[in-house]
C-alpha cells in the first residue's frame, strides 16, 4: 500500500533528502534572523532618540539665529534660549559649550557635544556638532 512512497529519511535521487529532514536548519536560520532583528531594534531604541534630539536642536538653533538678527538679541539672550531647549531635550552639554558669534553681518550659533550610549555589551558615544548661521539682509 505505501510501497511507492519514499521513506522520510532516505535520499530522493538527485534532489537530496526530503524536506521534513531539513526543518531543523530552517528553524535555526529563523532564530538567527529574529535575533539579529531584535539586536537592531535594541540599538535603534538606544540611539535614535539622540539623533531626533539633535535634529530638533538644530532646527531651534536655525529659528533662534533667524529671529536674533531681526530682534537684535544679545549673545546671552541667544545662549539662554538655546540652553532652555537643550534642557528640554535632555542634551548633555553645558551652557558654556554654546558658541555664539554676533555682528553686523548676522548670527552664528554652534555647539559640540557627545551623548553616551549604553548598549549593554559596550558603551559608545555619539558626537554631534549642530550649527546655524543667519546673515543679515542689510
Amino acid at each position: 500500500m505505501f510501497a511507492d512512497r519514499p521513506s522520510q529519511l532516505t535520499p530522493r535521487g538527485d534532489r537530496g533528502i526530503t524536506p521534513r529532514a531539513q526543518r531543523g536548519e530552517g528553524k535555526l536560520k529563523t532564530i538567527m534572523v529574529l535575533l539579529v532583528f531584535a539586536v537592531l531594534i535594541f540599538i535603534g531604541f538606544r540611539t535614535i532618540p539622540a539623533y531626533v534630539a539633535e535634529y530638533q536642536l538644530a532646527d531651534k538653533m536655525q529659528e533662534v539665529a533667524r529671529f536674533a538678527v531681526v530682534t537684535r538679541q544679545s549673545e546671552d539672550q541667544i545662549r539662554e534660549n538655546i540652553y532652555k531647549v537643550m534642557q528640554d531635550l535632555n542634551i548633555p552639554a553645558k551652557k558654556e559649550d554654546i558658541k555664539i558669534s554676533t555682528g553686523d553681518r548676522g548670527v552664528t550659533i554652534s555647539l559640540d557635544y557627545r551623548v553616551p550610549v549604553d548598549l549593554v555589551v559596550f558603551q559608545t558615544e555619539l558626537h554631534f556638532t549642530p550649527s546655524s548661521e543667519n546673515k543679515s539682509l542689510t
